[in-house]
């Protein structure tokens, strides 16, 4: 059956700005999903998590509410009339409007994610240490996805060296703090996002301020006070960390959760100073912090939604020269100061001091 339906102004920038469209069917129901089927994300305007018509929506046949007749199920017939009416104030905040339900269209539709995950997304928090190379395309995913709230600490500004690698700032930022030009970026990206940002180092003072406020924790800093450090205040949260480093033209990713291990299982003790160079003093492929940041940002996402296999208990190396993706196991070491059977570790301590070298200027490359 061929059916009018008559589309409101707040629902119309999801199919054209258009007044009426045709739709087919046999029930209302069947007609709603037609129009969901010519334009994917309506039907969340309309239902439900559990596909009911909420309380705010109402839908009417020929004007007549359709819970008077035989709600969606109700028979159609060719020529008939459907109208879909939201509530112009009110409902359920939980909703997505018409702007978003376009944005993430292209989750919404795919099974894994959907409305709800969406509404995960949108209502997570997540904290990138560090606006430099690997922090950027984490974060630029991680807005453009809907992550509702996230968190930059840095306290560097934008040099012109920055400008080979890190996507988040531009020519024009030269001399800006870079978490100005992060936060100015994203909301570019994505106005749905609150950025909230940490214009000051992550220390032993603050970590333990600053972390707990959010969900997730992705580790971009470039040295391995900042990594140890973040490592061990996620772990005492009960955090998740998702980290990654680059160097030349390596690359490696994981995640840590509490209970399954931490970077202390994997690398008790940093190297000795100057054994392993930094990107500024041996340099790194610009394209490198893409690979590994987008990794990184899927990894944060797949934690949010709660879905697929994560890299926990094992670490992703990347070597570009000869394009070879190596996934290695890891496990929890029952001997690890932080997390083991026997802790030692109950609080942060003095990174400098265990690394031998203060922390650098900024977090992230």
């Amino acid at each position: 059956m061929s059916v009018r339906v008559y589309i409101p102004t707040p629902f119309r920038r999801m199919v054209g700005n258009r007044v009426y469209v045709e739709a087919q069917g046999h029930t209302v129901d069947e007609v709603l999903a037609d129009l969901d089927h010519q334009f994917p994300g309506f039907a969340q305007l309309v239902y439900d998590d559990r596909r009911r018509i909420p309380a705010h929506i109402n839908v009417y046949l020929n004007n007549k509410e359709i819970h008077s007749l035989d709600g969606p199920g109700t028979q159609v017939q060719d020529g008939d009339e459907v109208a879909v009416i939201p509530a112009i104030a009110g409902g359920d905040g939980r909703v997505m409007n018409p702007d978003q339900v376009m944005r993430y269209s292209r989750h919404i539709i795919m099974p894994q994610v959907g409305p709800v995950g969406q509404r995960k997304l949108l209502d997570a928090k997540v904290l990138v240490i560090g606006a430099g190379g690997l922090g950027g395309p984490v974060a630029i995913y991680l807005a453009m996805a809907g992550v509702g709230t996230i968190g930059i600490v840095d306290f560097d500004v934008v040099d012109l060296s920055n400008l080979q690698r890190q996507v988040l700032h531009t020519t024009e930022d030269v001399g800006r703090p870079k978490v100005a030009s992060a936060k100015e970026k994203l909301q570019a990206y994505n106005p749905d996002v609150r950025v909230v940002v940490h214009e000051e180092p992550i220390t032993s003072a603050n970590a333990m301020e600053i972390i707990p406020q959010y969900d997730v924790v992705v580790n971009g800093a470039d040295n391995f006070a900042t990594r140890y450090l973040v490592n061990d205040a996620c772990y005492l949260h009960g955090k998740t960390l998702v980290d990654g480093s680059i160097l030349l033209f390596d690359g490696q990713a994981t995640v840590y959760v509490p209970g399954h291990g931490c970077y202390r299982c994997l690398f008790p003790e940093p190297p000795p100073p100057g054994l392993v160079p930094s990107c500024a003093e041996a340099g790194v492929l610009g394209s490198m912090t893409g690979i590994i940041g987008a990794i990184q940002a899927t990894e944060t996402l797949k934690q949010i939604l709660g879905i697929g296999e994560s890299l926990v208990g094992r670490l992703l190396i990347v070597d570009a020269l000869t394009m070879e993706f190596r996934v290695m196991k890891t496990r929890r070491n029952p001997k690890c100061p932080l997390c083991g059977d026997h802790p030692t570790i109950h609080e942060l301590i003095d990174y400098e001091e265990f690394c031998g070298a203060p922390f650098p200027h900024a977090p992230g490359d």
